[in-house]
């Protein structure tokens, strides 16, 4: 039975006058078990026959069938099965892959046909103990001998079986002794019942064979054979075994991910300077989300500072009305209002005073602020010393006082208790009962001396107005601060029968600075994110050079049953690698570089997140696939000829 026809084929290469006629009509059969010889002088067409006959090359015209497949307007990826399963190819230069083991370089094809691991490596191990290569299992091909290599080569054949071997000057490489070696495997696979074909242009060679078939000028000049034909012999190829598609495709993804990461270590200088471009831009974008993170976070402390939450109310139409100062309408009875309505928390009158303050010998100007007890919680002050003073003490309009720590530390000399102390403000004594904690003010540290008493007590023995100058009030958390203050307004000009107040809201206030800080996070991030690009730019040119310099490599791993897609998904893989490492690397560096900053720096420090941590690292891997899928895409669409010929 013949497990190989062609019939009338031709083959041409160039174009025009170009044109060169390198098969001419060959007529051929092989039976399966044939030890056929292919001899003739170089440029005698022997090559180009062989890589027709292993589905590397397709004819110009004519028909070639293998063990009853015909080849004829099959895809790549269809070639490249039947080269997987039916084919092993042994090469001169034997075309080991220098980043594998003898053990992996044995194993590759069954990579490419779904093999188990577990199964292909028992399989490798056994091929390379028959060919007396046990010890040698872990050696890569720089560490053996030229024999040990071609036998190497030739347990690479046999890994998918086999059927048809294909030896393309098997001993051109080799000295005599090891050439008698690879011969007499070759005729023990033979005896085995594998159909092997030889191409050589020495006729000792050539006399091992039971077939010889002669070329010259691309054409048949002779087919004699010596001897009766091979009997068929029923042969069962171990790869042809029913695989579980996800198994499949996970154990090649996982076998392209290795293989990518021992390219990326074989080749560790090119590889970091790959990456640095990534490195840089990954940092520069980490580092700025940081910066601009920090910096809100910091202003938002000091927002907090004026209150949580808060709403302020004066009177007059706004902060640049020139005549706000003179407007009276707001009043006790609209703070006790505010206080009574659902959606707020609290509320509390305000009526401020400047004057002197004494104290034993010193003078000082000073400003007190008449406030109800609510008035602490509503701004976010705590208490360093003391306490605060309480609805009692507004409504039996108590003359206490609670100072700020600049208050305390101007008027009270060191290791003075500033408790129960009587200070004298616009002639009015006031006994002080507590001391808050320092708060972070709006705009930076102040000097200025801040007190509050009983907004009761301000009225009526201080200033003596019955207006105050604003109300603050606190939003509950279940509500909307602007359907609060929409609220509240519509309620005060009820009751005043028009609008004659303005209102300040800090989540508004809130929101802008996070607005404004957002925009130019972003707007930085932009333009670091050109680094991340340019390193982009980097990988692709980095990749297009690996492919270049691979060629051969890609070449053999398509003879061995490799399609378009293994070679796709390796080297993408492989830029993805490049970027995600890199990515990491500069996450890395920008922690460095915020812990360096933060340790330097008192006014606000680099806050990291981990969203914008994921985002970097997800960056970095599109950036991989974007610029990775050119050189990937080239590599797959590579003729396996033109990569196995390229120097």
């Amino acid at each position: 039975m013949n497990i190989i026809t062609i019939n009338k084929v031709n083959k041409f290469f160039g174009e025009g006058e170009n044109r060169v006629h390198v098969l001419r009509d060959i007529d051929l059969s092989i039976k399966r078990g044939d030890f056929v010889a292919i001899i003739g002088q170089s440029g005698s067409g022997k090559t180009t026959l062989m890589n027709t006959m292993g589905c590397l090359d397709v004819p110009s015209s004519g028909t070639y069938e293998i063990d009853g497949i015909k080849t004829g307007g099959l895809s790549a990826n269809a070639l490249a099965w039947v080269r997987g399963r039916k084919l092993g190819f042994i090469f001169q230069r034997y075309n080991l892959l220098s980043s594998l083991t003898a053990l992996e370089n044995v194993a590759l094809p069954a990579v490419y046909t779904g093999l188990s691991h577990l199964a292909r490596t028992d399989r490798a191990k056994e091929l390379l103990l028959r060919l007396r290569l046990g010890d040698k299992l872990g050696n890569r091909p720089h560490q053996l001998s030229g024999g040990q290599q071609q036998r190497v080569s030739i347990a690479r054949a046999l890994m998918n079986g086999g059927e048809i071997i294909l030896a393309d000057e098997p001993t051109g490489a080799l000295d005599s002794k090891s050439g008698e070696v690879v011969m007499g495997i070759l005729e023990d696979l033979h005896q085995e019942g594998h159909t092997i074909i030889l191409v050589t242009h020495d006729h000792g060679i050539a006399s091992h064979a039971d077939r010889s078939i002669e070329l010259k000028d691309g054409a048949v000049i002779d087919d004699r054979r010596k001897g009766t034909a091979a009997p068929d012999i029923s042969y069962e190829n171990p790869v042809d075994k029913k695989v579980d598609a996800f198994a499949f495709y996970r154990d090649q993804f996982l076998e392209a991910f290795k293989m990518s990461i021992q390219a990326i270590v074989a080749h560790k200088l090119r590889s970091m300077l790959t990456m640095l471009g990534i490195i840089i831009g990954i940092a520069s974008v980490v580092s700025v989300v940081a910066l601009g993170l920090g910096s809100q976070e910091r202003i938002m402390e000091n927002i907090s500072s004026m209150g949580t939450n808060t709403i302020n109310i004066y009177p007059g139409a706004g902060f640049g009305d020139r005549y706000s100062g003179r407007v009276q309408s707001l009043t006790v009875s609209d703070s006790d209002l505010l206080a009574r309505q659902s959606y707020l928390d609290s509320a509390s009158p305000n009526t401020s005073a400047s004057g002197n303050l004494v104290f034993g010998n010193q003078t000082l100007t000073a400003g007190l602020t008449g406030v109800n007890e609510q008035f602490f919680d509503v701004r976010g002050l705590t208490i360093d010393q003391g306490r605060f003073f309480t609805r009692e003490d507004v409504r039996e309009v108590a003359s206490v006082v609670v100072i700020d720590p600049n208050t305390r530390e101007k008027l009270f000399p060191a290791g003075v208790n500033p408790l129960g102390r009587v200070v004298i403000f616009s002639r009015q004594p006031l006994t002080v009962i507590g001391v808050t904690r320092p708060q972070n003010a709006m705009f930076g540290p102040t000097d200025r001396l801040t007190m509050w008493s009983p907004y009761t007590t301000v009225m009526s023995k201080i200033t003596g107005q019955p207006n105050i100058s604003s109300i603050i009030v606190k939003v509950s958390d279940s509500v909307s601060s602007q359907v609060a203050e929409k609220n509240l307004t519509a309620l005060l000009t009820v009751k005043h029968g028009r609008q004659d107040f303005f209102t300040q809201n800090t989540d508004s206030i809130k929101q802008t600075i996070e607005s404004t800080t957002r925009t130019m996070t972003l707007l930085i991030s932009s333009i670091a994110l050109i680094s991340l690009v340019v390193g982009g730019i980097g990988v692709m040119n980095i990749m297009l050079v690996s492919v270049t310099e691979r060629t051969r490599e890609i070449g053999v791993r398509m003879a061995i049953g490799a399609k378009r897609f293994n070679i796709l998904e390796q080297f993408l893989i492989e830029a993805v690698l490049l970027c995600v490492i890199g990515g990491l690397a500069g996450i890395a560096l920008a922690g460095v570089v915020g812990v360096t900053f933060n340790a330097l720096s008192s006014d606000f420090t680099m806050s990291f997140s981990t969203a914008s941590i994921f985002l970097a690292l997800a960056c970095s891997t599109v950036i991989g696939v974007l610029f990775g899928f050119m050189p990937a895409r080239n590599a797959s669409l590579l003729n396996p000829i033109d990569a196995l010929a390229y120097e």
